[in-house]
């Protein structure tokens, strides 16, 4: 398996295909670069190199016992980039990824071309009397309880419900979708996933005003892990060169429920 090594000894897993302009995507929680297929296959076959990493403690990288925090990972994805020697990239982050992205982007952006924020945290999903639309302390809690409790039953119990919108009155659930999901959570550290939670409770409001380069938001508005209201309109306002793209009706894991959607509108944007 293609690996890079950081600098603190971790081997991260990576694919890597095609030529072209580089486009390189951030996985969200608790998942691997399998959740991109859909895209880079999409992108592959529209001229483009696809890019995609497995996060310390996911799928196919090492488990280790540290380094799981916002800090490693941007190193980490630094670290990519400049083994692969990838520059004029675009990046492209989903949920988690989205907030890895905007970290990333802000401290190197002499590298970067536009970037993309897909059902991202940024600048800050915690509930607080300044984001009063953002998820309770309590909400995260319960998520830190699933992962150290029964995290296989856990793991189903997301996919099913809120994270693809299944939950919902009319929704279409689909048992492989669901399974790909427990698949690559179930393949990854349980203190990794449990880690993570804590990075959602930080502001990356500053990560988005250091960034000039062109961003896209995308979010669908029933997004029920992080909502519309904590996070897209904050977002664009503190970017210099950002714009928006909402969804009706989408849920947080659109990008696998409505690839025939999302994956038009990334390639009008990268293409722009």
């Amino acid at each position: 398996m293609p690996t890079i090594t950081t600098s603190d000894g971790v081997k991260i897993f990576y694919k890597d295909w095609g030529s072209g302009q580089p486009i390189v995507f951030s996985h969200g929680w608790p998942l691997t670069a399998d959740d991109w297929d859909a895209q880079m296959m999409f992108l592959l076959h529209q001229g483009y190199r696809v890019i995609a990493h497995d996060r310390r403690g996911h799928g196919r990288s090492e488990q280790v016992g540290t380094g799981n925090d916002m800090e490693h990972w941007v190193a980490d994805l630094a670290a990519l980039t400049e083994q692969l020697d990838l520059r004029d990239a675009i990046h492209i982050g989903h949920s988690t990824g989205g907030a890895e992205v905007a970290s990333y982007v802000a401290r190197h952006q002499e590298r970067v071309a536009k970037a993309v924020l897909v059902s991202s945290p940024t600048p800050s999903m915690l509930q607080t009397d300044s984001n009063p639309g953002g998820q309770p302390q309590e909400w995260f809690d319960a998520v830190q309880g699933g992962v150290v409790g029964n995290r296989s039953e856990f793991f189903r119990s997301v996919p099913e419900g809120p994270f693809y919108g299944f939950n919902r009155s009319g929704a279409e659930p689909s048992e492989a979708v669901i399974a790909n999901w427990w698949r690559q959570g179930m393949s990854g550290s349980a203190h990794a996933h449990y880690e993570t939670v804590f990075t959602w409770l930080q502001d990356y409001s500053e990560d988005l005003r250091a960034i000039t380069v062109p961003v896209l938001v995308m979010h669908g508005d029933d997004d029920q892990i992080v909502p519309f209201a904590s996070a897209v309109p904050r977002a664009v306002d503190l970017l210099q060169n950002g714009s928006l793209k909402t969804y009706a009706g989408f849920p947080h894991g659109m990008l696998t429920t409505h690839a025939d959607v999302i994956n038009p509108d990334l390639l009008e944007f990268i293409a722009s």
